[in-house]
């Protein structure tokens, strides 16, 4: 019988069910997203793609204090080296962390141009010219005393970091935002002097609180500056990971011949020149009433967009109608969700302070024990040198003696009970150091390394001592890296708005006519006419139409519209729409619910001041009613019943009274009473 043998480049098939091999595969597919490209680690705030430009650009030598090399340089470096992705990729990364309109405190120092807060793209990277500034530096000290894990590249050919030691809390200076298979994070920037503090006081006291911490970490800090309104979206996020804030451009009114608005900061990653073409759209589609001009001042001295105001504009009235319309306000979603020992979490505060302060514990006392290391070291080879120069001259005369380098080793290795690296570093020495000074010299540095050995012992075993290094470190950084707060914070009550903050306070006619229709028109339109005046068209109306109605109102004022069947609606005057002298108007069912057959038989202006006193009502009947206003302050949109009628019985006329006017009413057979 034949054996049967496969042949070596027969392919290998294996039975699988689709939907086990696609959901598996997927899944790879997206923790390689969220491990690999899109989520920032928790310890030092980076993403792969921010680190391993860091990190080359540490292993190019490209510090702050040397002259600039082409970012293009750079990224065929961090391609070549760490990063197998596109260089579009790396490219776009390395530009933002040069965007001081991206980040807080940027880490790389660039030369050209770079993009703008208008949108305008980087230029090639041949262009251009990066290297990284001393934040980026404190970042990555101490990273080659076995401080941090390194893991091979690619290719297996190299090492690289898989975290930065990152003395910056970095994930909450700069923040970090991204889109993952499935999660996203938004983390704000925040400023460096509060973040410290806060970090500072966790160290001191571990078990505050996230109000505690909230006393020092302010909120967001945004590089645009601008105005967050309200807190509660602040303690959401820092209570749970999840909040929502509401930030505001910052805008001042400049009083002259025209009035202004300028604007000088707007919200974080709003495109200014797209903000001004939005503006520009409301404005010409009525949206926003109120400006005749808007252009663009800013330049390198900073930003400045400014609005100019019709004659009669209200400065207040149009800021809020920007506000509601455009961009110059906006919805800042925060996440605080990061890797931490690569599984995407959602932290609050103290959370992501605490993992922060562990890296950093476990940085220090890691540099801590490898500067031990060395400096034991050091103390044993000058422990030989200074036995060796106690015995100077018989030493001398055995290395003179041999023959050889090996046996004038193992001479001193015998006679003088040292060890191979101290009698190597005794042939080592060179002949300047046997001068007097040069032996105290070396006398003196072995009695300084012998204490130096003391003090890393003695912080190695205290925790406390670990904990006042990271302090000290992060009150250099508040002392070097520091500035005052950009984005000013305000309570949600100054930041309310309504509609009719929108409106302009104004006196304004309100008309109805007996087919209720409706309008609102300026005062201001109604000129003042000499005698013999021709007089002015108030309304066009249909034949059998007439006007009923005519009140005098504010804008801000509310409007009561009785009906003949009993019922009371409540409207504010400026949302009755407004049109001129010669329209027609709208139909009243169109902003009351009327029902057929049902017409308003009296309107009635309630202004501010309005707070005490009553309606008197009578119908067709002659059956009457008072009623105290303080009734008519929460009407439905569905209307109120004001009077109970009876069948084939009207309500047909109302008034205001204070409770002791004297009311006449007259019949129409001519009675009174």
């Amino acid at each position: 019988m034949a054996e049967v043998t496969s042949k070596p480049n027969e392919e290998k098939i294996e039975v699988r069910l689709i939907e086990d091999e696609m959901k598996q595969s997927y899944l790879a597919y997206s923790m390689s997203v969220i491990v690999g490209r899109a989520l920032p680690d928790v310890r030092d705030g980076l993403k792969p793609v921010h680190r391993r430009i860091l990190y080359t650009m540490h292993e190019m030598g490209l510090t702050s204090g040397k002259p600039f090399k082409k970012s293009a340089t750079v990224v065929g470096s961090t391609l070549g080296r760490f990063h197998p992705h596109g260089d579009t990729a790396v490219y776009d990364s390395m530009v933002r962390m040069v965007q001081d309109f991206s980040l807080r405190y940027p880490l790389v120092n660039g030369q050209g141009n770079f993009g703008s807060v208008d949108g305008d793209n980087a230029a090639a990277y041949r262009y251009t010219e990066t290297k990284m500034n001393k934040l980026a530096e404190e970042m990555l000290q101490d990273i080659e005393k076995e401080t941090v894990e390194f893991v091979p590249n690619f290719d297996g050919s190299l090492e690289e970091p898989t975290v930065l030691p990152s003395k910056v809390p970095n994930l909450l200076v700069n923040g970090s935002s991204g889109i993952a298979v499935g999660m996203a994070t938004n983390i704000p920037p925040h400023n460096m002097v509060e973040v410290c503090n806060g970090v500072i006081h966790y160290i001191d006291h571990p078990d505050c609180d996230v109000e505690a911490l909230s006393e020092y970490v302010k909120g967001p800090d945004f590089p645009t500056g601008g105005i967050i309104v309200g807190k509660a979206g602040i303690r959401s996020a820092y209570r749970d990971g999840r909040g929502k804030l509401k930030v505001r451009a910052k805008a001042t009114v400049e009083e002259g011949k025209k009035k202004k608005i300028i604007v000088n900061e707007i919200p974080y990653q709003v495109n200014k020149s797209q903000l001004i073409e939005q503006i520009a759209d409301a404005v010409k589609d009525k949206i926003i009433q109120g400006i005749s001009d808007i252009r663009d001042e800013s330049d390198r001295d900073g930003m400045r967009i400014v609005i100019e105001l019709k004659q009669d504009a209200s400065p207040e009235v149009v800021l809020n109608q920007l506000f509601k319309h455009s961009r110059l306000e906006t919805t800042y979603g925060i996440i605080f969700l990061a890797l931490v020992d690569n599984q995407p979490l959602i932290l609050p505060l103290k959370d992501l302070v605490k993992y922060f302060v562990d890296h950093r514990k476990t940085v220090v006392t890691k540099r801590t024990a490898f500067d031990l290391r060395k400096a034991e070291e050091k103390c044993h080879l000058l422990e030989g040198m200074v036995i060796a120069l106690q015995h100077l001259d018989p030493v001398i005369i055995l290395i003179k003696k041999s023959k050889t380098v090996e046996i004038a080793r193992e001479g001193l290795m015998q006679n003088y009970n040292l060890s191979e690296k101290q009698a190597q570093a005794i042939l080592d020495m060179k002949l300047q150091r046997l001068t007097s000074l040069e032996q105290d010299k070396i006398k003196i540095e072995h009695q300084e390394t012998i204490k130096i050995i003391g003090e890393l012992k003695s912080i190695l075993a205290s925790e406390s001592k670990i904990l006042n290094i990271i302090k000290d470190e992060l009150e250099g950084l508040k002392t070097q890296f520091g500035d005052e707060r950009r984005t000013k914070i305000v309570s949600q009550e100054l930041g309310k708005m309504s509609d009719e903050d929108l409106v302009p306070d104004e006196q304004v006619a309100v008309t109805l006519t007996s087919a209720n229709y409706i309008k609102r028109s300026s005062i201001a339109e109604y000129k003042q006419q000499g005698r013999g005046g021709k007089g002015k068209r108030g309304m066009v109306t249909r034949e059998e139409d007439v006007i009923e109605h005519v009140v005098n109102a504010s804008t801000h004022d509310f409007l009561l519209f009785f009906t003949n069947r009993g019922r009371v609606f409540r409207l504010k005057t400026y949302e009755v729409q407004s049109a001129s002298l010669s329209a027609k108007g709208i139909a009243l069912v169109n902003i009351l619910q009327l029902q057929p057959d049902e017409k308003v038989s009296s309107v009635i202006n309630i202004t501010k001041t309005d707070k005490t006193g009553y309606l008197f009502m009578c119908t067709t009947r002659g059956v009457v009613k008072k009623t105290a206003f303080e009734q008519y302050k929460n009407v439905r949109s569905t209307g109120l019943i004001a009077i109970n009628l009876d069948d084939g019985d009207e309500l047909r006329w109302i008034t205001m009274t204070s409770g002791e006017h004297e009311i006449l009413i007259s019949t129409s057979l001519g009675q009174a009473i």
